[in-house]
């Protein structure tokens, strides 16, 4: 059987599938503290290689049973963890409909294995892989330590590591009245991605150049 060819998807991030997240905690402790909130935007990739927000899952998430709730913390992001009107879910409830939904849409996307791509990605890759493991989640999509950092890719890209300064810089709005929430923070973060991506592609970044000496220069 003939080996199937690539999709651009999977050409563009050797086989990984970006998925940009956000959270939103009852503190810094990824192992103690809770987590409140999440949002996952899944992307999708047109025939010309151009990247853009495909759908967003969104999830406010009940404390898991003993955990730290930080008072600092809510009074900055404005959370009440007990209140009935956030309408939230059990933290397992959450984990495994966003493994399933990235799941799928990474298998759609012709690529084997999903990465984080997070503003600060080291806090919310590490909330996402506490909650994983605390609810022995056994089949995850996502790579346990790789992560693509929105701030890094700001700073190179744009000059700016804020999220809402970088998000200004690359001409899509930014309302602060609405920062701190996880599904406003996960679109914003996803629109920078594509942008940067979007932006690198329509510079020649890419796709790089063949190399018309590359097997010459291996066999010297």
């Amino acid at each position: 059987m003939a080996e199937q060819e690539q999709t651009l998807f999977a050409k563009r991030f050797r086989g990984f599938f970006p998925v940009v997240i956000d959270v939103e905690t009852a503190g810094f402790n990824k192992e103690t503290d809770a987590l409140l909130e999440i949002a996952v935007s899944l992307l999708k990739m047109d025939s010309q290689g151009e990247l853009s927000i495909d759908k967003t899952i969104h999830f406010h998430v009940a404390p898991f049973e003993g955990a730290n709730i930080e008072q600092s913390a809510i009074e900055f992001n404005g959370i009440d963890p007990f209140s009935e009107l956030r309408g939230a879910v059990e933290e397992s409830e959450a984990i495994k409909e966003i493994c399933k939904a990235v799941r799928k849409a990474q298998k759609d996307a012709g690529c084997q294995r999903s990465v984080i791509v997070a503003h600060n990605a080291a806090f919310d890759h590490g909330f996402l892989n506490a909650a994983i493991e605390r609810n022995n989640i056994k089949r995850t999509p996502f790579h346990p330590f790789v992560s693509f950092d929105t701030t890094s890719l700001s700073g190179l890209a744009l000059g700016q590591t804020v999220l809402a300064k970088a998000c200004r810089a690359a001409g899509i709005e930014f309302d602060n009245s609405q920062a701190h929430s996880a599904l406003y923070d996960t679109e914003r973060t996803a629109e920078l991605f594509c942008y940067i991506v979007n932006k690198w592609q329509a510079l020649g970044g890419w796709p790089l150049p063949q190399s018309e000496e590359s097997s010459s220069t291996e066999q010297d």
